[in-house]
């Protein structure tokens, strides 16, 4: 569940995998620092770490929102 939290508010705002902004609207840019902050080099990193504490899913060595 987290994972698709993040994706889509990165595609919502125009946030590609690398955290580079690739958006096309100020629109996208108007409330990024609502999940976001911007790093170094123009890249924006995700404000929170979502935790699942579920013991089912504590099994799942090496999974990754990243794909």
């Amino acid at each position: 569940m987290g994972c698709e939290f993040w994706e889509i508010i990165s595609d919502e705002h125009g946030i590609d995998p690398t955290g580079a902004y690739h958006g096309d609207s100020e629109l996208q840019l108007e409330r990024i620092s609502v999940y976001y902050n911007e790093a170094s080099g123009g890249k924006y990193v995700p404000r929170a770490i979502l935790v699942d504490l579920e013991p089912g899913t504590m099994d799942s060595d090496g999974i990754s929102c990243s794909k």
